[in-house]
């Protein structure tokens, strides 16, 4: 299998994990420091997955990981405006709404730190926007 498979299917996992434990309420500080360090190693695949592409002259991996970091950032924004304006609405309203933040944003809303995951996410999506340097890719 190779590698970049195995970090795909690794990313995967942490994700699942992010998502399960995001709905974890009132936290102990021990369980804290294990969220926010899941969430970290969270973003260790696709930064590893960044670098072998990069090395490799991978553009539809690093074209992957763009498209996946601005699609993560654009439905948290949205996500977050709605929540928002969930105060005023129905509870279903606002309890579905927290469900998909917890989806789509999941290791936001896992690590309860929301600004470290978010600044990980805009890194990513900043490095696949860089332009190659001439005599590479």
């Amino acid at each position: 299998m190779k590698k970049s498979t195995v970090l795909y299917i690794v990313w995967a996992v942490l994700y699942c994990l992010c998502v399960g434990l995001g709905f974890v309420s009132d936290p102990t500080p021990g369980e804290k420091a294990l969220l926010i360090a899941l969430s970290i190693g969270f973003f260790a695949p696709p930064y590893w997955l960044f670098f072998l592409a990069k090395k490799e002259n991978n553009r539809k991996t690093i074209l992957v990981l763009r498209l996946c970091s601005i699609g993560v950032l654009a439905l948290t924004l949205i996500l977050l405006i709605l929540n928002f304006w969930a105060v005023n609405a129905s509870a279903h309203t606002a309890l579905v709404l927290g469900v998909l933040l917890t989806m789509f944003s999941a290791p936001m809303v896992c690590s309860q730190v929301w600004a470290l995951p978010l600044f990980l996410w805009a890194v990513l999506m900043m490095l696949t926007l860089q332009k190659p340097r001439p005599g590479q890719m």
